[in-house]
Order: C-alpha cells, then structure tokens, then sequence
C-alpha cells in the first residue's frame, strides 16, 4: 500500500495490526478510506470549478449552484438508503457498484455538453459516493466482531481524518486541475478514482456468502434475521426493501432542504409540504412489516437520537464558520483567494491533528466536550474580528474551530458506532451522513440571511450570535449525557 492510504494506516494502534491470532484485516484499509473520501472530495472540489463552468455556458451563480445542490440533495437521501441496502446485501456489491457509478458519473461530466447534464452528473455522483462509508462503517462492525474487538479506535480516527484531510485539500486540489486541463478534469479525475476503487474492492473486500432471504452471511446480517423470528405474527418472510418509506423519506429531505436553501415566504409549500411527508412517513415505518427506518426502535434509543442532533448542531457551526468566515476573509477583510487559504491553513491542520492524537483513545465523552467548548469559544472570538484586526487574531479563530471540527467529527462518529445496533450500522452511519448534510444546508441558508449584500463585519458578528446559539445548544446537550463515559470502554469498566 502506498501513498495517502499507506501514512493514514500508520495511525491504527499497533494492537489493531494483522495478527497470526486474527488481528484486523489491514487490508480492507485501502478501499475503505479511499471509497469514503470520494464524496467529500467531489463536495468540495466544485467549489473552485463554479465560476468556469458559468462562463463556458453562459450561466449565471443561481443556476451554477445547483452542481453544489444536486450532490447535497442525492447524498442526503442516498446515504440511509444505500446503508440499509449494505445491511441487507453485504458492503461488498454496494460498494463495487457505488464505486462504479462514480467513474460513470465523472466520464458523463467530463462529456457533457449542457450545464444541465453536468447537474444530472452531480446527482449520479452523490448517489454513487453513498455506498463506500456505510460499506466501511458496516466492515468495521464485521471486524470487530470477528476479532473480538469492541472499539477500534485506530480505524474510526483513521475515516475520520481521512474525510476531513480530503475536505480541506479539495479545493486546492481542484485549482491545480483546472489549472492543469479545464474545469472538465474536476469531473475526470473520478474515472481513474473509480477504477483504483474498483481493483481495490474486487480483490480485498470479503466475498459474503449468499443466503435464501437475500442478506449476506456476516454477523449483523445474521443478527438482523434472527430478529425476524421475533415478529409479532411469527412469519420468517425475505426482508423487502420499504419503496414507499423510502419515498416519503425523499419527499421529506429533498422539500426541507430546497427551503433551507433558500428561504422565502413565498415559498412557504416547501415546509408544508416537509411536514406532510413527515407525517405520512411516520405513518408508514410504524405500520410497515420491515421499515426503512425503525422508529420504534430508534425512539427506544435516545442516546442514538442525541448523537443525530449533535451532528447537525455541531456540523450548522462548522459549515457556518467555514463558508461564512472565508467569504468575509475576501470581501470583509480585503484578502485575496490565495491569501484567505493560508489563513484558514491552521484550522485544517489543527482539526487533523486534534483528531489524530485524540483518536486513540476510545472514550467519547470528553472529545465532544472539549469540542463544543472549543467551539463556544471559536464563535465567542469571531465577535471580536474586525476589518483592521492583526493576523495573529485571524489565525487564532480559526486554530479554535479546528480544534472543534477535529473532535466534534470524530466523536460523533465514534458514539454511533457504539450506539448503532449492530444489524444495522451501515444505514445509522448513512443517516448520520444525511444530518451532516441538514447542518450544512442550514449554514448554507443563515450565511444567505445575514451576508443578503455582501460579507461585511456586522454581517460576520451576526453569524457568529447565531453560531454561539447552535454551539450553546450542542454543549447543553453533551454535559448531561451520562451514557457519552461509558462509550469504547470494556464492560468491566462501565
């Protein structure tokens, strides 16, 4: 293994090497890590690509950010559902077939001849991108029960560092390419990824075995048919997948986060029309014989539920500073491009180094403590920037939202793997992707509200007030969680 695969694997403790005695398979490290980062990747390489594509044809910032939309919106939906997919069919051909819908999705942007094309490339691209993190989420559950390992520590920091590494240098990355070739190659340069993604899969990732109710012979397959046994009328039927829940479930996503996109009282049928959908999907998953989300189930596991709600807190604040501090960096503070990059420098280290050093320790409650304080402090400092302040301050800021962004990240993703039930890990971990994804709309929506002319100072302290709420919030909500402490710790101990 070589390259950026081979130094994120240095990270896993020396304990979770392969062993002759069954060690964790260090193989499955590979196609994992670079399978999930091909969707933060395409989210944040198009950054840097949206004002070429206008100008080739002719299209205006409305119409151009849609490439942005359109993956946000198929990922939202895509991930739960191809998540619970995996449960059902083993992360193997989910994941060869996500995969391979990327390298068509970027042959398709690399050709397209019309802006409208390119979006409808976008999609297939947040579709196909859905399947490599609840396929890993979903192997790293298999190992662990294989090895009998409760908490790999080393393989959750390693996704997580991986994914934000990637979400920092992207658009760097992008720049270089359209440098390179034109915007096109942002879209090409997932053939070549899809084809890596493919040779790894296909010779590393364990061949399920195949049963008669369609699932895959790992332990949370296994598990989730066992479950079947204990319905109330006593049937053993083939688990179906919940077209219908799934729809609604759409209708749902896609309606709230049109309207968070961009909010209007004139477009007030896109809220009623999210609460409608809500309803009639509550509904449907209470009275459906295999629901696509077991709400019964996920309303007896409230510490579940805390973790959803701490990740679109935690990710509103990050995806607000991000967008929001970096438009008032250019336009509030003066700074060129390049410039605004090197000041946000520090925050991308500082959150990859806040990860890695706290990611071998399993414990949970504290990282998302000392995030959410981190983050309090990084909102409470951003009221105190002005356009003449020294760099040192602006550096300061943003070495705080690091410090945030690294541990709130990795603790969240760790409590769910903890939480999550085991049959179904993978389409928990596409879910927790999706309020990922609410926090980003939601940033994208307040930056829209109080930056209505421009990024200016006054703008920015208002962001900041209502990051600071958010920030409140996720703290309140983490201190009395008493369950956080007894997470990644052996039974002895809890």
């Amino acid at each position: 293994m070589t390259g950026p695969a081979a130094l994120l694997a240095r990270l896993l403790p020396r304990r979770q090497q392969p062993a002759p005695d069954g060690g964790f398979d260090r193989r499955l490290i590979a196609p994992m890590v670079l399978g999930s980062v091909l969707n933060p990747i395409n989210s944040s390489m198009i950054a840097v690509a949206l004002v070429p594509v206008g100008a080739a044809f002719g299209a205006p910032p409305a119409e151009t950010a849609w490439l942005v939309t359109a993956l946000y919106l198929a990922t939202a939906v895509g991930q739960p559902v191809i998540g619970r997919l995996v449960d059902t069919h083993g992360p193997r051909r989910l994941y060869l077939a996500g995969t391979a819908l990327v390298g068509l999705a970027g042959l398709l942007g690399a050709l397209a001849p019309s802006l409208g094309l390119l979006i409808a490339a976008r999609v297939l691209l947040g579709l196909g991108t859905s399947a490599a993190y609840p396929a890993a989420m979903h192997l790293t559950r298999g190992e662990a029960e294989r090895t009998g390992r409760s908490s790999p520590t080393g393989l959750l920091t390693v996704l997580a560092v991986a994914n934000q590494t990637v979400a920092v240098v992207g658009p760097t990355l992008g720049g270089l390419l359209i440098g390179a070739g034109g915007w096109r190659t942002v879209f090409a340069v997932n053939v070549p990824l899809s084809l890596a993604c493919l040779a790894l899969g296909a010779a590393r990732l364990p061949v399920t075995e195949r049963h008669p109710d369609g699932g895959d012979g790992s332990r949370p397959a296994r598990a989730a048919r066992a479950d079947r046994h204990d319905r109330p009328d006593g049937s053993d039927r083939p688990e179906r997948l919940d077209h219908a829940g799934i729809a609604l479930f759409a209708v749902l996503l896609l309606a709230l986060m049109l309207f968070l996109m961009k909010p209007d009282p004139a477009r007030w049928y896109l809220p009623a029309l999210a609460v409608l959908a809500a309803v009639a999907f509550t509904v449907r998953e209470r009275r459906a014989r295999t629901p696509f989300i077991d709400l019964r189930a996920l309303a007896a596991n409230r510490p579940l539920i805390a973790t959803y709600l701490r990740q679109v807190l935690g990710y509103t604040a990050v995806y607000a500073f991000l967008y929001g501090y970096t438009q008032w960096l250019e336009e509030g503070r003066g700074l060129s491009a390049a410039n605004a990059g090197l000041v946000l420098l520090p925050l991308s280290l500082t959150a990859l180094t806040a990860a890695g050093l706290s990611g071998r320790s399993p414990g949970v409650r504290g990282k998302l403590l000392v995030g959410s304080a981190c983050q309090i402090a990084s909102c409470t400092a951003l009221l105190l920037v002005h356009a003449s302040s020294p760099g040192a301050l602006l550096i300061a800021v943003g070495v705080l939202a690091g410090v945030s962004q690294g541990l709130i990240g990795l603790g969240t993703q760790t409590a769910l793997y903890h939480q999550a039930d085991p049959a179904a890990i993978a389409s928990a971990a596409g879910l927790l992707r999706t309020f990922m994804y609410l926090g980003a709309m939601a940033a994208s929506a307040a930056n829209a509200a109080f930056f209505p002319h421009g990024a200016t100072t006054g703008g920015l302290h208002h962001l900041a007030l209502f990051m600071l709420g958010g920030a409140a919030l996720l703290l309140l909500l983490t201190v009395p969680d008493r369950s956080l402490g007894r997470l990644g710790k052996p039974p002895t101990e809890q």
